[in-house]
């Protein structure tokens, strides 16, 4: 067994980004608040969020201070056998936004100087073209990659918005190399991860998030204009029952929650940003198809068919954590969510 990383950030950012009242909301007020729960409801529930979030941000503080690179990253993953991992720099950028969102949060500067430490060492391992690679920071083929580059453009765009320094440099480097080796379509069939299937994958859209707030940030139009071409092309590949085909690492038929999840974030994104309807719609389709996946207990199989059916006997906790997070901010337009 490993204890993931990437888990508790996608928990992390649900619990401070969509759960917990100002002084903290989301971009075009999408917070969600536990207000109408009723008084003493609320208070239990915020007691419990705020307990889940600092015990999510202590495991991160760890696994940034013992990764065994030990070079600022955080650790892909901890095993009780082996001892925690190398640096991650995929997670890494992500959970860079989450430390400096939570650093503001809640007036922390540990917090702050992590993200800075952070951001500092995605900066040093970055390519000369503006690319990061795949996989561990010690993986090899050390290759340039499109979803990793667009992970950790999320964290270079929160650090230049929020720091002085070169971050906004190297944020314009990572974001143009995205739109440069865009496919016409909107795709990206080169550049793939090195430790998945060759070809262009539906869950590209979380890398168009990352230019999605590089456009914000800079104001280049550029990157939102490549953001909503991948959208658009994606969002074409959608089945009539919510399913999303070219949507996994390894089984396209059977994708794991994970990259589903990646998928459906990244088209609430950019339905907010570009306030487009027909991508709200399509968002709705796919969360309301995984919506009918959940068992009553809350379980969410690790792998959907392509019918929808369960497709592993386990749960993926990244992709719950991750979808639960979408089901959130679409709860405003279907309650039910």
């Amino acid at each position: 067994m490993k204890f993931r990383l990437d888990s508790t950030s996608f928990l992390l950012a649900a619990f401070v980004r969509d759960a917990l009242p100002s002084p903290f909301s989301i971009q075009n007020g999408r917070s969600i608040s536990p207000a109408n729960l009723g008084p003493a409801a609320a208070a239990k529930s915020r007691e419990q969020i705020l307990s889940a979030a600092h015990a999510s941000l202590d495991w991160l503080r760890r696994a940034q201070d013992r990764s065994s690179s030990k070079d600022g990253g955080v650790a892909h993953n901890y095993s009780p056998t082996k001892g925690w991992s190398s640096s991650y720099p995929e997670t890494t950028g992500y959970i860079l936004e989450t430390f400096i969102h939570c650093a503001d949060h809640f007036r922390d500067e540990d917090l702050r100087q992590r993200a800075i430490r952070m951001a500092d060492w995605l900066l040093s391992i970055q390519f000369a073209n503006g690319a990061f690679q795949g996989g561990l920071v010690d993986s090899t083929p050390r290759v340039p990659v499109v979803f990793n580059t667009g992970q950790i453009l999320i964290g270079l765009s929160a650090a230049a918005e929020k720091f002085a320094g070169d971050y906004h440099g190297s944020m314009m480097r990572a974001a143009h190399w995205l739109c440069d080796v865009q496919d016409p379509s909107g795709g990206w069939s080169t550049h793939c991860s090195p430790f998945a299937r060759p070809g262009s994958k539906t869950f590209d859209t979380h890398a168009s998030i990352g230019l999605l707030s590089a456009a914000r940030v800079s104001g280049e139009s550029r990157f939102a204009e490549a953001a909503l071409r991948n959208l658009r092309w994606a969002t074409s590949h959608a089945t009539r029952n919510g399913f999303i085909r070219s949507c996994c690492l390894d089984t396209p038929r059977a994708p794991y929650t994970h990259t589903l999840g990646y998928y459906l974030r990244g088209v609430v994104e950019g339905a907010y940003h570009f306030q487009d309807d027909s991508l709200l719609q399509s968002a709705l389709l796919t969360a309301r198809a995984l919506q009918r996946c959940v068992e009553a207990d809350g379980r969410l199989p690790g792998r959907l068919t392509h019918r929808l059916r369960p497709g592993a006997p386990w749960v993926c906790l990244t992709g719950s954590a991750q979808i639960a997070h979408s089901f959130f901010l679409l709860s405003k337009h279907d309650s039910s969510l």
